[in-house]
């Protein structure tokens, strides 16, 4: 293992939308804690003022400084306080792990926050136009100037490169956390499958999920389907279960950041989303043991699941399909317990500690050819 000597004195900062309620927002706040484990001294820079997860390092919580009235004058404000933050701290590596869709305001970013800084974008999904703006001579002037593209996946790398004719990516996988073995007070006494995460139907396909545990033998087995999270889509989705007469069977509980007992009393975790990235649920589900379900979307899945070994990787948009592998995880003793069997060692190779051997040996090489 690398020391942690030459990192000691290398000043990271992080910048991000919030340290709250995604899975993004989760990875950036155990990018801090890796960072400073390995020696970094490291500052995170929030736009808003949420915060639901632990971080190391300093926060710069600059949401606070926002109000109802939210003008151009005041962002401006705010803007002009990261810049001169930025500028003042001198920092050797900036990670810039917000959502990057405004054309006009990256071109400001890049000419006026970020002038002269050596700037690192992390891109957490397979929706490109989520981290770069459609506007692509923008992007292309965003990737010029950075010191690199970090993909959190391999599919999200090699279309950064393919899309935007460049070599200045490199896949650097999310880490699975040690999630906090918290007690459960009162246990749920009905078995269950699991959907943990966003609520937005546009990204995550609900409909998908209802129609087929509908489709399953699931309902009649007493299976129930736990909905776990918080999103745009909550009240729709509540009156969609209601329309499909699943109200008895399928419940949708709010978001809470320890997840550790819904994830390890769960029979398996599952997964319809449109696209990813290098989805959480996924691996946080195999860390305690949880089989895992998953459609074959565009990214991630299939650089996780090990089809029949620690879950089941089946097509996307077949209701069928769906219904089949559900029923097959539930009552196919032997493939569930080759699955659960499989599950933690299947993931060993993205521990905290080996992830962030990965971040700071790219850091202690970029500053020391500089």
């Amino acid at each position: 293992m690398a020391s942690k000597q030459p990192s000691t004195q290398i000043k990271v900062c992080l910048v991000a939308i919030s340290l709250g309620r995604g899975g993004a927002e989760r990875s950036t706040a155990l990018l801090s804690q890796m960072l400073a484990e390995k020696g970094f001294n490291v500052t995170i820079v929030i736009l808003n003022n949420l915060v639901d997860y632990p971080y190391k390092g300093d926060l710069v919580n600059l949401g606070k400084l926002k109000t109802k009235e939210d003008t151009i004058i005041k962002r401006l404000i705010r803007f002009n306080k990261l810049k001169q933050f930025l500028k003042k701290e001198k920092f050797d590596f900036i990670l810039d792990n917000r959502t990057r869709s405004n054309g006009a305001k990256e071109l400001f970013y890049l000419k006026h926050i970020y002038a002269n800084q050596r700037v690192l974008y992390v891109v957490r999904s397979f929706n490109l136009l989520q981290y770069f703006p459609k506007e692509k001579w923008i992007t292309k002037k965003m990737i010029n100037n950075s010191e690199l593209i970090i993909g959190v996946s391999k599919a999200i790398s090699e279309k950064i490169n393919a899309e935007y004719k460049t070599n200045k990516t490199k896949t650097i996988y999310n880490p699975v956390e040690p999630l906090s073995e918290t007690e459960n007070k009162n246990p749920p006494n009905e078995k269950y499958i699991l959907y943990l995460g966003r609520i937005e139907e546009k990204v995550k396909n609900f409909t998908l999920l209802l129609n087929a545990y509908k489709n399953s033998k699931l309902s009649e087995a007493s299976i129930h389907l736990k909905i776990v999270g918080d999103g745009p889509d909550v009240d729709w989705l509540k009156q969609k279960i209601e329309t499909m007469s699943l109200s008895e069977t399928v419940s949708v509980n709010s978001f809470t950041p320890i997840v550790f007992q819904y994830l390890k009393n769960a029979l398996y975790l599952t997964l319809t989303s449109y696209y990813e990235g290098f989805p959480r649920v996924l691996i946080e589900a195999l860390s305690v043991g949880t089989p895992v379900l998953s459609v074959h979307c565009k990214s991630g899945p299939d650089e996780i699941i090990i089809n029949k070994k620690n879950g089941l990787l089946i097509e996307n948009h077949s209701v069928e399909a769906l219904a089949e592998a559900m029923n097959r995880l539930a009552f196919d003793t032997e493939l569930y317990k080759t699955c659960k069997t499989n599950a933690q060692d299947s993931i060993s190779h993205l521990k905290m500690d080996a992830i962030g051997e990965q971040w700071a040996n790219l850091l202690n090489n970029k500053q020391t050819r500089s």
